[in-house]
């Protein structure tokens, strides 16, 4: 993902507020150690991002269909192609060049379906 470094403090809150996310699918999310079932990851990709971000002249940036993952501690279903909001998001940013997200979500709720 890109301009994660605008949200190192990571506000969940404000990086979500203009964007929209689409479901996937879901899968098990276990403990990579005990292989204890942990609940459902959600994979989704941002299907419309409105956010303003801070660019550099020339430069156009979105997140728009960037994958990234809710992880859930239940077990739920999704239909796919579903529009989602997750609830209560604890979001950290990761990786070598801080452009990885890792989410977890109290809950996944379907707010609506995809418009073609």
């Amino acid at each position: 993902m890109k301009k994660l470094f605008q949200f190192l403090k990571f506000d969940w809150q404000a990086f979500a507020k203009d964007k929209k996310f689409l479901a996937l699918g879901t899968r098990i999310w276990k403990d990579h150690d005990t292989g204890k079932v942990l609940g459902t990851i959600v994979d989704c990709v941002i299907w419309e991002d409105n956010t303003a971000y801070k660019q550099n002249d020339g430069e156009s940036v979105s997140n728009k269909f960037e994958k990234i993952a809710f992880k859930v501690p239940r077990t739920m279903t999704v239909p796919k192609d579903s529009l989602i909001e997750p609830a209560n998001v604890v979001a950290k940013v990761w990786g070598d060049f801080r452009n990885q997200l890792s989410c977890t979500a109290d809950d996944v709720k379907v707010v609506g379906q995809k418009k073609v």
